[in-house]
């Protein structure tokens, strides 16, 4: 999706009452994926999706970047992921550095990441994700296609953020994930809570790790109903409008 319309949450379109209830909304009656381009869903629709038992996942935790706010929900979001994975690799603190998480992606199908996420407006090829020692830049992420790539799940401010002065290309991390050949992705469009990530996260791979048989194609009904649960459990609605998926 490019243009204007990129800028909002259509998923979250509905008719919303003064006390901040629904009375009805898109989120009832259909579950929302976006895509920056028809090709980009063509080419991750190309692909099939495993359903094998023990697919690794990789999860990259960072709840004290230097220079950065302290995350101290990436901790708990680690361990919220682990209840549900039974083949999990993580990187935290120090040993998460750009080059080591780069090596990882390319041997994992599977990649959450917890920590900051930038997006640089003036060259949104340098948006990337804080980590140890620096910042995972786009422009490093998509310089070498990874072949085995399925599932990005970007718990990062504004990894879905598009940029105002080029509405039209919608150029931005969870699009760039999907040109790095992961077929599906979960973004954020804005700014997301500290506190509420890590439930997000919870519901999400609760529902694709099921049975033992981790699924990514679930995803987006992972997160609908996930994002729907928050929305009826009265949070606010900046807790669970921000979080969206993208591919298939």
């Amino acid at each position: 999706m490019t243009g204007p319309l990129a800028f909002l949450p259509i998923h979250a379109a509905g008719i919303y009452n003064t006390d901040g209830t629904v009375s009805c909304s898109l989120g009832d009656i259909a579950i929302s994926s976006y895509t920056p381009s028809l090709s980009a869903l063509l080419k991750s629709s190309q692909r099939t999706v495993s359903e094998q038992a023990g697919v690794e996942l990789l999860v990259v935790s960072q709840s004290n970047t230097p220079g950065s706010k302290a995350l101290p929900g990436a901790e708990n979001e680690l361990l919220q992921i682990r209840k549900h994975a039974s083949a999990l690799k993580s990187l935290q603190g120090k040993e998460a550095t750009v080059t080591q998480v780069l090596s990882m992606m390319k041997k994992s199908r599977w990649v959450h990441f917890a920590c900051h996420g930038i997006q640089d407006t003036a060259d949104p090829m340098d948006s990337g994700l804080r980590l140890s020692d620096g910042l995972l830049r786009l422009s490093d992420i998509i310089k070498e296609p990874l072949l085995d790539a399925e599932f990005a799940f970007l718990s990062a401010c504004q990894t879905a953020t598009g940029d105002k002065d080029c509405p039209e290309e919608a150029i931005h991390l969870a699009s760039g994930m999907l040109l790095a050949g992961y077929r599906g992705v979960v973004g954020t469009m804005w700014s997301i809570r500290d506190d509420v990530a890590p439930l997000v996260a919870d519901k999400v791979y609760a529902e694709i790790l099921r049975d033992g048989k981790p699924n990514s194609a679930r995803a987006a009904q992972a997160l609908h109903t996930t994002v729907r649960g928050l929305r009826d459990r009265s949070y606010s609605f900046a807790s669970w409008v921000p979080f969206i998926h993208m591919g298939v």
